[in-house]
């Protein structure tokens, strides 16, 4: 809890209850069988760093403070700060077409190839299979064999119709940075944006991570406690741009606060532009689905929130076994993020959230996605079929009335898991909801269905549309 004062301009401050947060944070990590967690919070002008619970079950490490851990998906966000600085250089546009950077590239589709642009790519509109995962080796030419690879993957809706998430958008946005810099990614990460930012327990590689204290991924189901991951790191290199920037939790938070503070460093150096910084959560497009990311809409870069009439903005990430959760209220200036290495973290995360952002900002999260507790009855012959997008095959069926899905991982990233069957349980005629599975840490998934502009019928299932194939 916080103590709130109100100073002579109506302004209200907090003391920050570091005994009450510490409380807190260990009592629901251990609720939710999350191994280790590092918390940091942005609030009245200062950064408070609370820890708990082990970076590894075997070996019995503590968290401390400069503990790494992989933040997934934010990295996304630092990729968009990138491109955006470009663009207050003049060296690119929104609405630039990717071709007229790359002018290589390809997708599958050749309108597409011709036509998308930065911005679509930025705010997840591009349409293009997001989930190509394509290990192009550990070399300094890793995103620029990942783009050509790219000629064959398809879309997953049409461009500039909804917002599907496109983790390969992001790899190709890294390509950009890298052509127009003269730079690797992983440089002009470094060079542009943490070293400016003074983000000394930031990198992106994992030789460099191991300077310091590491968090190892944990797996299992959600209900048990989780076991250390056979192997740290699943992504390749070319992953680095849409899923690998490796961080303490106070990093993210000094990241952030550049943005809340409109673009300027702690020291007064201006990173990115104020109305860059302002570009990047503009409201691009709704999000149909609002659970998996617990976002209404997408910026170019930022995810968007509305929590009864406060708006805010933040991002997710997720590897296997690490889960990642920032979030900005601008209003009160606070920022708030988490990082874990395994369990419940998404039950773990909004029940923090809600308590902190509800004493510290005066909103509250809506809850975890779940079904009501007595089920709706849906027509489930209206929703049966295939559905297929780049990485994902999606099966509905009927058994014994009952809707079920079999969900299928391929190409790149059918490694990473097996099959999976399930019962589904309606939430309405549109909505299904699919128990949890733990490399996703949720209770429960939804399954959004949809019709496309030209009529086709789609799934979304992580936010990512799978459009129907028979």
């Amino acid at each position: 809890m916080s103590t709130a004062t109100i100073d002579d301009k109506g302004k209200g401050h907090h003391v920050f209850d570091r005994a009450h947060w510490q409380d807190r944070l260990d009592g629901l990590r251990s609720r939710y069988h999350v191994p280790g967690a590092a918390l940091a919070v942005l609030v009245d002008g200062e950064i408070h760093e609370l820890v708990s619970g082990v970076l590894h079950r075997d070996t019995g490490v503590r968290v401390t403070a400069d503990s790494v851990f992989q933040s997934g998906s934010i990295a996304k966000v630092y990729t968009a700060t990138l491109v955006m600085q470009l663009v207050d250089s003049g060296r690119l546009r929104l609405d630039s077409r990717v071709v007229d950077v790359l002018p290589d590239f390809s997708v599958a589709d050749d309108e597409v190839t011709k036509t998308v642009t930065v911005g679509q790519l930025l705010s997840h509109t591009s349409g293009i299979g997001g989930e190509f995962t394509h290990d192009t080796g550990r070399g300094d030419d890793c995103l620029a064999r990942y783009v050509e690879a790219c000629a064959d993957v398809g879309q997953d809706c049409p461009p500039g119709t909804i917002v599907s998430y496109c983790s390969t958008g992001y790899a190709i946005l890294g390509r950009i940075v890298e052509v127009i810099t003269g730079q690797t990614w992983d440089d002009a990460l470094r060079d542009r944006l943490l070293a400016p930012l003074g983000l000394a327990h930031s990198m992106t590689l994992p030789e460099e991570a191991l300077r310091f204290r590491v968090a190892m991924s944990h797996v299992g189901e959600l209900e048990d406690e989780p076991e250390p991951a056979p192997v740290w790191d699943m992504l390749p290199r070319s992953a680095g741009p849409y899923g690998r920037v490796l961080v303490t939790a106070g990093d993210v938070v000094r990241f952030a606060r550049m943005h809340l503070e409109g673009g300027l460093a702690p020291d007064g150096t201006r990173v990115l532009s104020a109305r860059s910084a302002a570009t990047m959560r503009e409201r691009v497009a709704d999000c149909r689905d609002p659970w998996s990311f617990m976002a209404n809409g997408w910026g170019h870069g930022w995810a968007l929130y509305d929590w009864d009439g406060v708006t805010g903005y933040g991002h997710d990430g997720a590897v296997v076994g690490q889960f990642s959760y920032l979030r900005v209220v601008p209003e009160s200036g606070v920022v708030a993020a988490l990082l874990t290495n395994g369990g419940s973290a998404t039950s773990f995360f909004v029940d923090l959230f809600q308590e902190l952002l509800g004493e510290l900002a005066g909103v509250r999260l809506p809850d975890a996605f779940a079904p009501p507790e007595e089920p709706r009855t849906v027509d489930v012959g209206a929703l049966a079929g295939t559905y297929e997008r780049e990485g994902v095959r999606i099966t509905i069926s009927e058994r014994d009335g009952a809707p079920r899905v079999r969900l299928e991982l391929t190409g790149g990233v059918a490694q990473y898991s097996p099959p999976i069957e399930s019962d589904l349980v309606p939430v309405s005629d549109s909505v299904l909801a699919m128990p949890g599975i733990g490399p996703v840490s949720a209770p429960w998934l939804p399954l959004v269905f949809g019709t496309l502009p030209d009529r086709t019928p789609y799934v979304y299932f992580g936010m990512r549309a799978s459009p129907k194939i028979s």
